[in-house]
């Protein structure tokens, strides 16, 4: 996944600024914060806000069912749905009343001439 979108992000072109970005992540036990953390990395190059939830946004278990379970995880992506859908919404209002921000031209910084 993370390759698929480093060749995304960073080689398409066209503009994802104010497109919501959310990562979910689902594991048997462990490594889904440091996961979350490197998909959520993606959003902030291209300009994207990112749609939060009560907790970082992640399932646990082994199989669907066991993933089922998991009350507070499900609870967890049903508050990120809520939480994106309102998050666009409010785009939308603020697009249609305010327009967007000016972007200015990216510059990049080099230290290759000493200074």
């Amino acid at each position: 996944m993370i390759n698929l979108l480093t060749r995304l992000f960073y080689s398409a072109s066209y503009d994802l600024s104010f497109k919501v970005g959310a990562s979910v992540v689902s594991a048997r036990r462990g490594g889904c914060s440091s996961t979350f953390d490197e998909l959520n990395k993606f959003f902030t190059i291209r300009n994207m806000p990112i749609a939060s939830s009560q907790y970082w946004n992640s399932v646990h278990g082994f199989s669907k069912e066991d993933t089922l379970k998991d009350l507070e995880g499900l609870q967890t992506m049903r508050t990120l749905g809520k939480n994106m859908a309102f998050l666009i919404k409010s785009i939308a209002l603020g697009k249609e009343k305010y327009g967007y921000p000016k972007k200015e031209k990216p510059l990049k910084t080099n230290f290759m001439d000493g200074k």
